[in-house]
């Protein structure tokens, strides 16, 4: 086995080289992408498959369409929570990965049991919401760090597609949660419901499982032996693909510059709309009662898209930068909103399938372009704590998204709902423009 040793390039950066994944792990660094990737695949259901099931839910149980999106509000407000101190603990080796994911993965299939076999609103709460909830979030905060930890050179991209797993690994159950809960299937909708879910909780078990049992975090620092770090540091590509901070900020320090509370304020707005269209696809079948099919259809498209597009943003991004990407980004979304708004006046189920094509694209990709940024915008150094803080906005994000489609489903209707929906990503679009790198000397004109 080579000798190990730290290296340091010219910006302070240590890299730790010598072992390969064969040494540490006994098998190729591969592993470590693609059983994240699964595990992340597996949980997505506990999102986007309850959001899908919502009217399906609703008709079975005889609950209010508003009470049944309170657990969804609750799950993602404890998922946000509790992916951040994950994260925080496996850096500091206080938390083993294995234990993380070990303890994620009954979590999450319970929570999904509980969604096929409760009954009562509260059970579910607690069951689904706060269990699987705190699951998700473990499982959430040890696949994307040990996906960034083996793949330092490329961490934005590889995290970004490992998320992507998290939106489009759940649209065969969104599907079929769709199709039972069409209207004309009232009677069989909860039957039909308890095997999809059960089966979901089956494979996020054996998913997360197996990922607990094989995962493993490489030594601080650890960088690939086939890249010379020093040249990579220094290579043209490889700073646009991974731009560096101008310097390494603390926490304390990143809240103080402007860029962290823009970045958290985009979050919220773009996240809200994200979790919202999800949602409101779901329960557009009673405007098309000759199309019982529509609304799996263009959920199914969404959340494809959704995965799809954190992939090709990352892409994108190492092209035009991440700024400009993040922008065109949350134009996509905003344009979604307003032909998705026009679908609905117009009732043209054609336009809604076409809408869904720029929400779709537009409404995870902000996702990875976020963690990236505060990666180039404050440093590698403290990254976990600052991107938590970032990450943990998605829990204000899932209120005021859930709230949107309350309010959509019990007074103002679907299309003024749009319409607000793309005067809040509008907002982060602009706010977008105002990003700086901070860190750069303010100097005057001469």
């Amino acid at each position: 086995m080579e000798k190990t040793q730290l290296v340091r390039d010219w910006r302070g950066r240590d890299y730790l080289v010598g072992d390969t994944p064969q040494d540490l792990i006994n098998r190729p660094r591969s592993w470590m992408f693609w059983l994240p990737w699964a595990a992340m695949a597996s949980i997505g259901a506990m999102q986007y498959g309850y959001a899908a099931a919502v009217p399906a839910l609703a008709q079975a149980r005889g609950w209010p369409l508003a009470s049944t999106l309170a657990p969804l509000a609750v799950w993602i407000v404890c998922q946000a929570a509790v992916a951040l101190p994950t994260v925080l603990l496996l850096r500091r080796g206080a938390l083993g990965i294995r234990v993380a994911l070990w303890a994620g993965a009954p979590l999450s299939a319970a929570a999904l049991l509980t969604t096929a076999f409760a009954r009562d609103l509260p059970a579910v709460l607690a069951g689904y919401a706060l269990l699987g909830g705190v699951g998700a979030g473990l499982v959430y905060g040890s696949c994307t760090e040990a996906v960034a930890r083996w793949y330092p050179e490329r961490p934005a991209a590889k995290v970004g597609f490992t998320t992507g797993a998290f939106a489009y690994g759940t649209a065969p159950l969104a599907v079929a949660a769709g199709l039972f809960g069409a209207p004309g299937n009232t009677g069989s909708a909860g039957s039909a419901l308890q095997p999809l879910f059960a089966v979901a909780a089956a494979v996020a078990l054996v998913a997360v499982g197996l990922a607990a049992t094989f995962v493993r975090l490489p030594p601080p620092h650890w960088w690939p032996t086939h890249i010379d770090p020093r040249a990579w540091a220094d290579d043209r590509i490889a700073l646009r693909r991974e731009p560096r901070a101008v310097r390494q900020f603390s926490l304390s320090q990143a809240l103080r510059t402007s860029s962290l509370p823009i970045l958290v304020s985009i979050l919220v707005c773009a996240g809200a709309v994200s979790i919202f269209d999800v949602v409101a696809l779901a329960t557009f079948g009673g405007l098309f009662p000759w199309f019982p099919w529509f609304p799996w259809a263009a959920v199914a498209l969404l959340l494809v898209l959704n995965g799809v597009g954190r992939a090709c943003a990352m892409l994108a991004a190492e092209v035009t930068g991440r700024g400009r990407t993040l922008s065109a980004v949350l134009a996509l979304l905003c344009l979604g909103q307003l032909l998705l708004a026009w679908g609905a006046v117009t009732g043209s189920a054609v336009m809604i399938l076409v809408a869904t094509v720029p929400a779709g694209l537009g409404g995870g990709a902000f996702y990875p372009l976020i963690a990236s940024l505060v990666r180039e915008y404050f440093g590698e150094r403290h990254t976990a704590s600052i991107h938590g803080v970032v990450y943990s906005a998605k829990a204000v994000a899932g209120l005021v998204g859930i709230g949107l489609a309350a309010w959509a489903l019990t007074s103002s209707g679907h299309a003024a709902a749009f319409f607000l929906a793309a005067g809040l990503v509008l907002a982060a679009a602009a706010l977008s423009a105002t990003l700086r790198q901070p860190g750069h000397p303010v100097t005057l004109p001469g």
